[in-house]
């Protein structure tokens, strides 16, 4: 397998983990407090209609767009996606932002859940099936999303696929056993590292779209992603300074992502 490869499936694992760690969440709120079967039967309707999107939207890509397009509309999406992952990472490293908590989260989901009509006696839960199917495709999509856009570009759809695929399956297989939220899970650090490739990654191929030659060609982007790091905690020093300065630290644990 080759370099790129590599780097691929270890970008799609990363940032699939993640969003699966809050779909997970979500699906044993749901099936936990309601009904499994409909929740389940929601779960498989969402990844079904995940599967057809990558399928359809990758192939596309891939066989219809000109690489040069691809790279410069996906280098561009991959900055901005980036950057959004990055700057919470940051802040929340710095103290300026509370981490995110996937227990705060069970506990929210469980108690709007309770609120609901109660579960029917016979037939399927519409709730419960409506609740799970939601939050698995809209965290799914961003998994798609990056799947499609890392295989497209890199021509490693097949890789792309496999590292989504075995964040899904670990994930899975993890909250399957423990049967709670992922909570020990470092989503920040995962986040940190995401936004790194991300950003680094989109630089390379929006300079590509655009006509940049890269001296080093793809060995160009390890130098982008370690100076990406260090930008990244130089910001973290300059949060913690101006926090410092203000003698205020946020240090609540917040439900949001």
């Amino acid at each position: 397998m080759s370099s790129l490869a590599v780097v691929t499936v270890l970008s799609s694992f990363l940032a699939s983990a993640v969003e699966f760690v809050e779909a997970v969440t979500i699906v044993l709120a749901v099936g936990v407090t309601r009904q499994w079967r409909s929740t389940l039967i929601g779960v498989v309707a969402a990844l079904v209609a995940l599967t057809l999107l990558v399928a359809v939207f990758g192939t596309a890509i891939v066989l219809f767009v000109p690489i040069g397009v691809v790279r410069l509309v996906v280098g561009g999406f991959l900055l901005i996606y980036g950057m959004q992952w990055l700057t919470k990472a940051v802040l929340r490293a710095g103290g300026a932002r509370a981490k995110h908590d996937e227990t705060a989260v069970y506990q929210l989901e469980i108690a709007a859940l309770r609120a609901e009509p109660p579960v029917p006696a016979a037939g399927m839960d519409w709730i419960s099936f409506t609740v799970a199917a939601k939050g698995v495709l809209l965290e799914g999509l961003e998994v798609a999303f990056i799947v499609v856009t890392f295989g497209a570009t890199a021509g490693m759809l097949g890789p792309a696929v496999l590292g989504a695929s075995v964040a899904g399956a670990l994930v899975l297989g993890i909250a399957v056993l423990v049967h709670r939220p992922l909570a020990a899970v470092p989503e920040n650090g995962l986040k940190f590292a995401v936004g790194i490739m991300l950003i680094g990654f989109g630089t390379f191929w929006a300079g590509e779209g655009v006509g940049i030659d890269w001296p080093a060609g793809d060995a160009t982007i390890p130098a982008l992603l370690a100076g990406y790091v260090a930008l990244a905690f130089v910001g973290i020093y300059l949060v913690q300074v101006r926090l410092g300065g203000r003698r205020s630290r946020v240090t609540a644990a917040s439900p949001e992502r």
